[in-house]
């Protein structure tokens, strides 16, 4: 078991993408999934609860219905494509884990369903017991009602939020290259990487100049985005290629991207947020001040983006345009806006009522 032993990641997520799991032509790759689940079944046998991130509905949905472009000519080719194929994916899941011994659960999520704290809740409430019930929780996007403002886009950024939902220890996402290159592993010369301590603008640069490497919707920009929410929630992540038989026991060289540690329940939620309501941008000193563990104050706000309300989670830039940090609003845009720049002893006068202390309090924020 070279990927995540049980013995040090008693849970971990498993996210296999189309291509690993359908051929070209719409048909289910057999040998290839009998294979995935007797690693799951032998981990499972050694104590390891394991969920599953499984793309696939629109391939084989498309197939069923004779689609043309794979089902995804259209939204709505797309939608009928996933209401089509998710029974196909979630029997063939089924019989497969079936097969060895092992109950599999289906669960389907929107972007809203983990970006509402609520329902990131209740969907880690369920997540926690089917696990302990020795179920195998089979996830995916509900692309049959999801639009491209709702949706994650891709399964790598799903499998991170699963893992902090679940509480998971590792994430695996395996796709049909081996990790992360310094360059297009195409090109001559691209030396792979094999341990990520820190995401930084130079691991971002090699994700950039990577993702024309053919790897389904997300890419290696995905697959980094996915790093940096696994991280942050205390898992670490390894790409690795699902182009082997049972590559969870048999993949050698891979990427892995280590957590530094574990943050808080609710802030690795805030870290890993993907739909913030707007931008707080702020000046040199907050900046630092943030950094230090201090609230985001109105004085050290610049200007403000969105029309975002109290409670909305929001993103906090420099003003070069990094992301420093993300955390809920303390007040809607139009008051922010009308008291950015100003010191804590002229907001009364200006906004009428007597004023919280902060724009977003250090309790409610995540720095990234």
């Amino acid at each position: 078991m070279h990927l995540f032993p049980p013995a040090t990641c008693p849970r971990l997520i498993v996210k296999i993408g189309s291509a690993l799991l359908v051929d070209p032509d719409g048909g289910v790759r057999r040998a290839w999934l009998a294979g995935i689940v007797a690693d799951i079944a032998e981990r499972a046998r050694a104590g390891q609860q394991v969920a599953v991130v499984s793309s696939g509905a629109i391939a084989l949905g498309a197939r069923r219905l004779g689609l043309p472009k794979g089902g995804r000519a259209n939204l709505e080719d797309a939608q009928a494509a996933a209401a089509t194929g998710q029974i196909a994916l979630s029997q063939m899941w089924a019989e497969t884990l079936g097969a060895e011994g092992l109950t599999a659960a289906q669960i389907l999520v929107t972007l809203d369903d983990l970006e509402d704290r609520r329902r990131y809740l209740n969907a880690a409430a369920t997540l926690d017991r089917l696990l302990g019930l020795g179920v195998v929780p089979v996830l995916n996007e509900n692309d049959s009602v999801a639009t491209a403002e709702i949706r994650f886009g891709d399964n790598d950024r799903l499998a991170a939020r699963v893992a902090q939902a679940a509480g998971a220890q590792g994430v695996v996402l395996l796709s049909d290259i081996d990790g992360l290159y310094d360059r297009n592993p195409a090109l001559p010369g691209a030396a792979h990487i094999a341990r990520v301590e820190r995401i930084d603008a130079r691991i971002e640069a090699m994700a950039d100049r990577g993702s024309a490497s053919g790897m389904g919707s997300g890419g290696m920009v995905s697959k980094i985005a996915a790093a940096r929410i696994a991280n942050a929630a205390g898992a670490n992540l390894a790409i690795a290629s699902g182009r082997i038989e049972q590559p969870l026991s048999t993949a050698a060289r891979h990427t892995l991207f280590v957590a530094e540690k574990s943050a808080p329940a609710r802030k690795a939620w805030l870290a890993g947020g993907l739909t913030a309501r707007g931008t707080i941008h702020v000046d040199a000193g907050a900046a630092t001040a943030l950094r230090s563990g201090a609230s985001l104050l109105a004085a050290g706000a610049t200007r403000v983006e969105g029309g975002f309300r109290r409670g909305d989670l929001v993103t906090i830039c420099a003003d070069d345009g990094r992301t420093l940090a993300r955390g809920l609003a303390e007040y809607d845009a139009d008051e922010a806006e009308r008291i950015t720049g100003k010191r804590s002893g002229e907001l009364a006068d200006i906004l009428g009522y007597a004023p919280r202390a902060a724009l977003v309090h250090r309790n409610h924020m995540a720095l990234l």
